[in-house]
């Protein structure tokens, strides 16, 4: 399973949301391939899911992977609800 990690520029907050994504799907065991990139670039990679926020997720509706909205990069809690309600064990 292939996870891409969204943010603007593809640096900062998309790094942090990775590290916390990874952490989230360790806690629960699911083994995934979790890359952080930049906007433009995710339009066009393959994924089987995308986890960005709600503005940059209308850039992806396009996109074939599901789109899962995180608007709090940095809340274990609304990233373990995203994955939890998303994303199978």
């Amino acid at each position: 399973m292939k996870i891409l990690c969204v943010c603007g520029l593809g640096q900062g907050t998309s790094l942090i949301l990775r590290m916390n994504v990874e952490q989230a799907l360790g806690e629960k065991g699911i083994t995934a391939d979790v890359e952080h990139i930049d906007l433009s670039s995710a339009t066009s990679m393959g994924a089987d899911y995308i986890i960005t926020s709600n503005e940059l997720a209308e850039s992806l509706q396009d996109h074939p992977a599901k789109v899962i909205i995180v608007n709090n990069y940095f809340d274990m809690d609304e990233i373990n609800a995203a994955i939890e309600n998303n994303i199978p064990a």
